[in-house]
């Protein structure tokens, strides 16, 4: 999902399109030079150059965000805290998991397929389900990315062979960022080497490129609003 905040008298601008490249609505483009001609392409972060407003994709993707998972355990003291004894799953929201997306404030093995994780034994008890003072249960906040499904993909470049990129100074709001990554009002935001805005600078290389208006909520939106630069 991408969604333009305000964008003052700036326009955007077509440019001839990488055949090769997939992308949605939100992330940053680079042009390249292909043959005699420049054409614009999904960024690798060295050199971006605006915000995509197409697609061109086989499947839609959506953000999980701090979604809270809570299992009740039994445990045993080990000298120092509460522990399973035993290993525990838990369903997520949602399957089809992209597992380079995935975060979780405690350990666990996730099954991207099926959107399954596990608590293995010796997991330390961190949350009190009935207010008794001692730990009986896990708690953990988790946030991925995944793919909707029964929703094909769509190209809306076809016949033009262009995409529309936005370049100037304006706000935005989109879903395509890092979710294993922390965002805080007035931090800098990079471009991944897939395209996605992150708050991680992937190497000296990679320019600041916005900063974050408004991060993520679960109460509020799941996207992501920056200011591009």
């Amino acid at each position: 999902m991408f969604k333009l905040i305000s964008t003052g008298k700036s326009l955007p601008y077509s440019m001839p399109l990488d055949p090769s490249v997939e992308f949605m609505p939100g992330m940053v483009a680079q042009l390249v030079s292909i043959g005699n001609q420049v054409m614009a392409t999904v960024s690798d972060g060295t050199a971006p150059f605006g915000i995509i407003d197409d697609m061109r994709t086989k499947s839609f993707t959506a953000i999980s965000w701090n979604e809270v998972v809570i299992v009740p355990s039994t445990g045993i003291f080990n000298g120092a805290e509460f522990v399973s004894t035993v290993d525990i799953t838990a369903p997520l929201d949602n399957p089809n998991i992209l597992a380079s997306s995935f975060s979780s404030t405690v350990r666990v093995v996730l099954n991207q397929r099926n959107g399954i994780i596990t608590f293995l034994a010796g997991t330390p008890l961190n949350f009190d389900l009935t207010g008794s003072g001692v730990p009986n249960a896990i708690k953990t906040v988790v946030n991925y990315t995944y793919n909707i499904p029964n929703m094909p993909g769509d190209d809306s470049t076809m016949g033009s062979g262009k995409v529309t990129l936005w370049y100037e100074r304006f706000i935005f709001q989109t879903a395509q960022f890092e979710t294993n990554c922390s965002y805080a009002v007035n931090s800098n935001i990079y471009c991944s080497e897939k395209g996605l805005l992150t708050s991680r600078k992937p190497s000296k290389y990679h320019p600041s490129i916005a900063m974050v208006t408004a991060p993520p909520s679960p109460i509020g939106t799941s996207m992501l609003e920056v200011l591009w630069f």
